[in-house]
């Protein structure tokens, strides 16, 4: 089976940052908001996608939390 090292990667280190926080989803989002804040690149936060419906409602297909 083919493996892509950069995949492999990726995953090593998302396992370890996830580790250093014992798993806790709350304590990984903060520390990566952190990481965000802390950065000196330009940040983009995109507003939600609409899309028509055949009755002509309007639906948002992203969370309005993102």
């Amino acid at each position: 089976m083919w493996r892509d090292s950069i995949v492999e990667e990726v995953r090593r280190v998302r396992e370890e940052h996830a580790a250093k926080f014992n798993y806790d989803l709350d304590a990984i989002y903060r520390d990566l908001k952190n990481q965000e804040k802390k950065s000196k690149r330009k940040i983009v936060s995109l507003s939600p996608r609409i899309l028509k419906k055949a009755n002509k409602e309007e639906v948002s297909i992203l969370p309005t939390h993102v």
